[in-house]
């Protein structure tokens, strides 16, 4: 039955193809009047609260063709990880009042059907609460959990190398590298993240991409060579691990940041005999490839938070109106670990 109460929908529009690096001039701000619908069998509507700024959010903003997920339509919502509460509902599996993490619109409610969404909408269960499930316990960590054991599988004492280490897929790679025995070695941009991941995370070795030989470094830091590369950036620091991979080495592909303000594909390896003679994986993978396992790795992670084996990192941005603006901090490497924005403004 739907609500007489009329509400207020705010939403931040995707006005403009990227073209090249994001700017304001892309999103455009609208609100509109709300009223709660009658709902479909299986539906829920959702109360947006928290919103997880993601590189590879990017993509979504790509025109059909060059996305690899749904193209966000010109005049429509930018798509991205939330936080919710369920306000309405015609499913049993989501009575009013569960909150839930799954990937919906920049907007106060979003409508859904969870048995058909592309990626999962996971109720938040026990006692987690939602900036706990939006930070340490979210997708980015589960995506990090999954492309290290899932895809990397590295061994006690093998070296692992992750790009992108100061971010928040980044530092929880990191860190359950460093949980599982190995060494570890985080690349990220500036002297001060390569002292945070020393510091606080306490990685092995810490390379400054932006002022330092990668590939120069990567040698001096593994004489054995890289045994795992947990690859969020591609571009030439792929190409630089590449030159000190070891054999049998494996390549989990989670993202291509430095490809995704611009026009051109992503490239791959410069050179692709490498694979062949050491006889390396390179694989990629996206989190829905292992949801059965999600509410397991959950209480692992959940766990060595507990036991004070894990750090989190979160920069988190107050009110709706700087959604975009937070955005674009992720590509000018302006956030501090997990960059999350929360609807309210304060």
């Amino acid at each position: 039955m739907a609500d007489d109460k009329t509400l207020l929908n705010r939403q931040w529009l995707l006005a403009a193809r990227p073209q090249g690096k994001l700017k304001l001039g892309d999103f455009e701000y609208r609100e509109t009047p709300f009223a709660i619908p009658d709902l479909e069998p299986g539906e829920i509507l959702l109360n947006n609260r928290v919103f997880a700024c993601a590189p590879t959010m990017r993509n979504f903003m790509n025109p059909p063709g060059r996305s690899y997920r749904a193209s966000v339509p010109l005049g429509t919502p930018v798509t991205g990880v939330v936080g919710a509460e369920v306000i309405a509902s015609n499913n049993p599996d989501y009575p009013v009042g569960t909150q839930v993490n799954t990937v919906a619109r920049w907007e106060d409610y979003s409508l859904l059907n969870p048995a058909k969404t592309e990626v999962p909408v996971y109720p938040i269960e026990g006692d987690i609460d939602l900036m706990e499930m939006m930070g340490p316990l979210s997708l980015n960590s589960l995506t990090a959990y999954y492309g290290l054991f899932g895809i990397g599988k590295p061994a006690p004492g093998e070296t692992v190398v992750v790009s992108g280490a100061a971010g928040s897929v980044g530092t929880m790679a990191c860190q359950f590298a460093r949980i599982h025995g190995c060494r570890v070695i985080g690349i990220a941009g500036g002297p001060e993240k390569c002292a945070w991941l020393l510091d606080t995370l306490g990685v092995d070795g810490a390379i400054d991409y932006k002022g330092e030989d990668v590939s120069a470094r990567l040698r001096e830091l593994c004489p054995d060579g890289v045994d795992v590369f947990f690859d969020n950036v591609g571009g030439e620091i792929l190409d630089a691990v590449m030159e000190n991979i070891a054999p049998r080495g494996r390549i989990a592909v989670c993202g291509q940041v430095s490809a995704y303000n611009s026009d051109d594909p992503a490239p791959g390896p410069r050179d692709m005999m490498k694979l062949v003679y050491w006889r390396v994986r390179i694989e990629g993978f996206v989190l829905g490839d292992f949801a059965d396992g999600v509410a397991a790795a959950r209480q692992t992670i959940r766990q060595w938070f507990r036991e004070g084996k894990l750090v989190a990192r979160q920069d988190i941005r107050h009110g709706f109106a700087k959604l975009p603006e937070s955005f674009l901090d992720l590509f000018e490497g302006a956030n501090e670990g997990s960059l999350l924005v929360t609807a309210a403004s304060d």
